[in-house]
């Protein structure tokens, strides 16, 4: 088979899986314990700091497995950075604003520009789907030097 045959149906294959995953509808979704909670460690909500920033991800009820892990009670982070909780019914999207941890890291290093900026954290299912009981941070905001 061809480079160009298997670049193609990996790209088509991509498509198919997009249009899937962009009703979260048509995946299944994993409920959350009661009480699970997440929570940025570091920095502190009205913190100061020099970029680049560590952030430094908690969860506690629930335990941290890397994406398309099938295990109860567990999750992936993602970082919200400078933009409201994306709709909790659907995928978590995947941009400059949204920043996944489908490895299942518990913390990053972000280069961010002077001034203001709030982050917030979603823990994502196997699919890259909010459980059923969302398990969001609340959102914090600091500035950058």
């Amino acid at each position: 088979m061809s480079f160009f045959r298997i670049t193609t149906l990996a790209a088509a294959a991509s498509v198919i899986a997009t249009l899937a995953w962009a009703d979260g509808n048509e995946l299944p979704r994993s409920d959350a314990p009661d009480g699970a909670e997440a929570y940025i460690i570091s920095p502190a909500d009205g913190d100061t700091v020099k970029s680049p920033v560590t952030v430094v991800f908690g969860i506690r009820g629930m335990g941290v497995a890397p994406a398309g892990v099938d295990r109860p009670n567990t999750g992936h982070h993602h970082i919200v950075i400078d933009a409201p909780t994306p709709d909790l019914d659907k995928p978590i999207p995947s941009d400059d604003h949204h920043v996944h941890f489908g490895g299942g890291q518990t913390e990053v290093t972000l280069e961010l520009s002077p001034g203001p900026h709030t982050l917030q954290l979603v823990l994502g299912d196997r699919n890259h789907l909010p459980h059923t009981n969302a398990v969001v941070s609340k959102p914090i905001s600091i500035t950058v030097k």
